[in-house]
């Protein structure tokens, strides 16, 4: 005896053929997307479980520090090549230097750059460069009186807009064998005179060449 179609209870009658291969492919989709489901969430758990290994088996620290600038020996170097003497302060240990290098085109200047957290100073020389050298790199800077610092004296300027002068809020210039030094950025009038004070020794000697 046949056995009778199974009555599907939510048709009321036995599934046709074609309802049946619709039932059976559409149980097959969902069991493949559910398996895709699970190979992308398993994807995903050994990407982040990786990724999590290499930050922390990748060994971390601080970057090696800066080997410090002798500007002595670098202005030494220049010295020789540009055939004139060359300031190099003796300026306080604590201070650091940032670069001593030549820059500059009309006129050319040897230039060292002090730095600390909260100021930073430019002591530059300016080869033969003329006494308003010093208003021409300082955007709205202007001669202000005077002062003296170390047997030198200095000329202080004033400058109204800092933003203006490229963040610069103080100073000071003086003339020296033909050449004129600048000392100017962004620091109190204390770090100011503390830097004329350690540049003044060798703008006595550059002075001395030209009496």
């Amino acid at each position: 005896m046949a056995k009778s179609p199974r009555i599907v209870a939510e048709l009321g009658r036995p599934e046709t053929p074609d309802e049946t291969a619709a039932r059976k492919a559409e149980s097959s989709k969902v069991h493949r997307e559910s398996q895709n489901t699970r190979n992308l969430i398993a994807a995903l758990i050994v990407i982040v479980a990786v990724v999590i290994v290499i930050v922390f088996a990748v060994p971390r620290g601080q970057p090696p520090a800066r080997e410090p600038i002798d500007v002595a020996a670098v202005a030494a170097g220049y010295e020789a090549a540009e055939g004139r003497p060359l300031i190099a302060p003796d300026a306080p240990s604590d201070w650091t230097v940032n670069a001593a290098t030549i820059e500059g085109d009309g006129p050319r200047a040897w230039t060292i750059v002090y730095a600390d957290e909260t100021w930073f100073l430019r002591v530059a020389q300016g080869f033969d460069a003329d006494p308003g050298w010093p208003a021409r790199m300082i955007a709205g800077a202007s001669p202000d009186g005077t002062l003296s610092v170390g047997g030198v004296t200095w000329e202080r300027y004033a400058i109204d807009d800092p933003s203006r002068a490229g963040n610069i809020s103080v100073a000071l210039s003086t003339q020296a064998a033909g050449d004129t030094i600048l000392i100017y950025g962004k620091a109190d009038e204390a770090i100011l005179e503390e830097a004329a004070a350690a540049v003044a020794p060798e703008v006595r000697e550059l002075q001395k060449e030209t009496e």
